[in-house]
């Protein structure tokens, strides 16, 4: 298992180009977490705090695509690092300013998310072009997902740990920096430099013209509102068994359960299409759900939610390579960005529904959610398969000199065609 991981992580730029864009990424990861403690450690209310954390994130999700289809028109370091700049002046001048005067606070918090750099959606277009061969990228995307559950488990401590040596403040500004430093770290590599999308078909869709890509998105929609949702209800069984301290470990088997899930399944080669097993995937993940409505003891209820999150970072990873298939030529990067947005936006609906159904029924029906929003995306993906098997017909373009390896007009996944 270790030797597909070490063969990756050995290859040139790919330590680097992972890192970079992990600590690049730190400042989204951990944006709400220090908006609410910087909150209120100047005095707002909860209510304040939610409301700018909340237009961090729909700025964010309106951002990422159109920035990633600004990295595919122009290239990622002339979108990427200015987008990070950018992103870290409006937050650092928030850190100044604080909530007053009130608009304006809005406004670099909505800058803020506007402006992060899609960094995760370019390093995804970036492996075919730094692992030559098919079976690492495949590989490196579940390594990838993996790295981001260590990432937003990090984070939130990396924030607490600044707050406490230094201020909420500082912790604004620090994190901020030290992602302007993972991006410049990206891009001043010699595969975001050299990397070009193919050239585009004009579409003001962009990516979404691909109906292979809408039915995934579809789905990811509701796994993202599985997994917000999960995390409201294990505030509700957290209040009847232990507070805070059986919260935090319910959280951090979620994602240690994710963790060993991704990394097993990046370890070893799958036959047979993604679209498929992504299918038996999503299945999984939802049926894995089902025992929490059972609610055992606190150390009971932590090895199922653990269970819970096996399945998880595998449906990413597979989600991955479908989108590689099914992206239009020169949109890669565009179509990565807004699976992330996609995924995100689930979270917070799963977020916003859990809520009143956890006070409507309790804890048990607020687990009755990431089971049920499980079974919708199996079936979106059920439904769409005929979509999702047919990965266009175009014409293959030969002697690309793109790193996108959709060398199609239309979507089509191409091995041979990889710069």
């Amino acid at each position: 298992m270790a030797a597909g991981y070490l063969e990756i992580l050995r290859t040139r730029h790919a330590t680097r180009l992972l890192v970079g864009t992990l600590v690049g990424r730190l400042p989204n990861a951990t944006a709400a977490i220090a908006i609410v403690l910087f909150i209120r450690a100047e005095g707002g209310t909860y209510s304040l705090a939610g409301a700018l954390a909340a237009v961090y994130g729909v700025a964010n999700a309106v951002g990422q695509p159109l920035l990633g289809r600004l990295v595919d028109v122009h290239g990622q370091p002339r979108v990427q690092l200015p987008a990070a700049l950018v992103s870290a002046l409006g937050m650092t001048v928030f850190a100044f300013t604080g909530t007053e005067p009130l608009p304006l606070a809005y406004i670099l918090i909505a800058v803020a998310g506007l402006f992060t750099p899609p960094l995760e959606g370019g390093l995804r277009a970036l492996w075919p072009s730094v692992l030559r061969k098919e079976d690492q990228v495949h590989t490196a995307y579940a390594m990838d997902a993996v790295a981001q559950e260590v990432m937003f488990t990090v984070g939130p401590l990396l924030v607490t740990l600044c707050v406490s040596l230094w201020s909420a403040q500082a912790a604004l500004i620090v994190l901020n920096v030290i992602g302007v430093l993972g991006a410049l770290s990206v891009v001043l590599s010699g595969p975001s430099r050299a990397w070009r999308s193919a050239p585009r078909e004009a579409h003001w869709l962009g990516a979404l013209r691909s109906p292979g890509l809408i039915a995934l998105l579809g789905a990811f929609l509701f796994v993202g509102s599985a997994l917000g949702s999960i995390t409201v209800a294990g505030v509700s069984y957290a209040d009847d068994h232990g507070g805070d301290a059986t919260y935090g470990w319910l959280m951090a088997a979620l994602g240690l359960g994710a963790l060993v899930g991704g990394t097993v399944y990046g370890a070893r080669q799958w036959a047979g299409p993604p679209e498929r097993r992504l299918r038996v995937l999503v299945a999984l993940l939802a049926v894995c759900y089902l025992p929490l409505l059972f609610m055992p003891g606190a150390v009971a209820m932590t090895a199922l939610v653990a269970l819970a999150g096996v399945f998880l970072a595998p449906c990413i990873a597979c989600a991955f390579i479908i989108i590689d298939r099914h992206a239009p030529r020169g949109t890669v990067t565009e179509a990565f960005s807004w699976f992330v947005t996609t995924f995100t936006v689930g979270a917070s609906v799963g977020t916003g529904l859990a809520g009143p159904v956890v006070e409507w029924g309790g804890a048990v029906w607020g687990f009755a959610v990431p089971g049920a929003a499980g079974g919708v995306a199996l079936l979106v993906l059920l439904a769409t398969g005929r979509v999702l098997a047919a990965t266009g017909g175009g014409t293959v373009v030969e002697g690309s000199s793109e790193n996108d390896r959709n060398g199609a007009t239309e979507p089509r996944f191409s091995t041979g065609h990889q710069a």
